[in-house]
C-alpha cells in the first residue's frame, strides 16, 4: 500500500486501524503489533495483533480489543475485529484465533456473529478439601524408567491434536518436542510438574500431568488426563481429577483449572458434575 495511507488499514468509511508502536518481531518467530481504532483520526480504542507462537505464522490473534466507554455500542468493535483479519490476512495469516472471557457476554455474541466457532473453553473451580479413590483404585508418582514412553505418547498426541486444528505438520512436529522437553529439564522428577499414574486393581489405567509453577495460574492446572482406551467409561477419568486436586490442596493452592477441546464432549460432561465452571472460551474461525 503506498500514498498517505501507507501502513494504516481503512475499513468502510471512516473507520481505520492505525499502528500505534512499531511490530515486534520474537526470537520464536512470532510477531506482533499494537493498533489504534480510529474514527475520522480520533483514537477510540485499541487492538493487539499478533502472530500464534504455537499455531506457526500462519495462525493470527487478536490478543487485546478494547473501546473507549463514549464510543461502545456504535459498531466500533465489530469494525476493528473485520480489520483485524485484513491486517492478518496482509501477513498471510490463514486462521485467526481469540480468547472470550466466559462473563463478557456482549464479545462472546459479536465473536459468534462474526463467524468465530469455539475450539476449546478454560474451565475452573476453587477447591475445599480432596475426595478419596474408589475402593480398588490407587496412583503413585511416574518413575523415571516410565517416564520415556510417556513423554513420546504425550508428544504424538500434541502434534496430532495441533495438526486437527491446522497446525503444519512440519512447524508442528519440529517445535512440539522441544516445547516439551523445555518443561521437563528434569524428566519425571522435574519440580513443579506432578506427573501420576492410576492403577484399578493391579493394573495401570491412566496417567495425569499437573503443572503446579504455570505463568498466569494462580492455582493447579491440569495438562493432560489420560485414560487407557480399554479402561474408559470405567470412572477412570474422576479419580484422576481426584487425584489432582489432592495433589493441588497439598502443595498450597487453592484452586484447579484446565483446558478441554470443544468437541470433547465426555469430558465437558465430567468436569461439570465435578463443579467445574467455564472461564473462558478460546474461538477461531478461517481467513482464507
Amino acid at each position: 500500500m503506498t500514498g498517505p495511507w501507507a501502513g494504516e488499514y481503512k475499513v468502510l468509511v471512516t473507520t481505520t486501524l492505525r499502528p500505534a508502536g512499531p511490530e515486534v518481531r520474537h526470537d520464536d518467530g512470532r510477531r506482533s503489533r499494537p493498533y489504534d481504532i480510529c474514527v475520522n483520526s480520533r483514537r477510540v480504542g485499541g487492538i493487539q495483533l499478533a502472530t500464534d507462537a504455537r499455531f506457526g505464522p500462519t495462525a493470527g490473534r487478536i490478543e487485546a480489543l478494547g473501546v473507549d466507554a463514549p464510543d461502545r455500542h456504535r459498531g466500533r468493535a465489530t469494525v476493528a475485529a473485520l480489520a483485524a483479519e485484513e491486517v492478518l490476512r496482509g501477513w498471510g495469516c490463514r486462521q485467526i484465533e481469540l480468547t472470550v472471557p466466559a462473563d463478557a457476554e456482549a464479545a462472546v455474541r459479536l465473536s459468534a456473529a462474526l463467524g468465530y466457532t469455539e475450539r476449546s473453553r478454560t474451565m475452573a473451580r476453587a477447591l475445599s478439601r480432596p475426595g478419596g479413590l474408589p475402593d480398588g483404585s490407587v496412583d503413585r508418582p511416574m518413575t523415571a524408567a516410565e517416564y520415556p514412553a510417556w513423554r513420546d505418547a504425550s508428544v504424538a498426541e500434541r502434534i496430532r491434536s495441533e495438526t486437527a486444528q491446522g497446525v503444519p505438520v512440519a512447524h508442528a512436529e519440529r517445535t512440539t518436542p522441544a516445547a516439551h522437553d523445555a518443561l521437563f529439564p528434569e524428566g519425571a522428577a522435574t519440580p513443579g510438574q506432578v506427573l501420576r499414574i492410576l492403577a484399578h486393581e493391579g493394573t495401570d489405567v491412566g496417567t495425569l500431568w499437573l503443572a503446579l509453577r504455570l505463568p498466569g495460574q494462580p492455582g493447579g492446572y491440569v495438562r493432560d488426563v489420560r485414560v487407557a482406551p480399554e479402561h474408559r467409561g470405567e470412572g477412570h477419568g474422576r479419580s484422576l481429577m481426584l487425584v489432582a486436586e489432592r495433589e493441588t490442596l497439598a502443595a498450597g493452592r487453592g484452586s484447579l483449572a484446565l483446558n478441554v477441546s470443544a468437541d470433547n464432549v465426555p469430558a465437558l460432561g465430567l468436569y461439570r458434575s465435578l463443579g467445574y465452571r467455564t472461564t473462558a472460551y478460546r474461538m477461531w474461525k478461517p481467513i482464507l
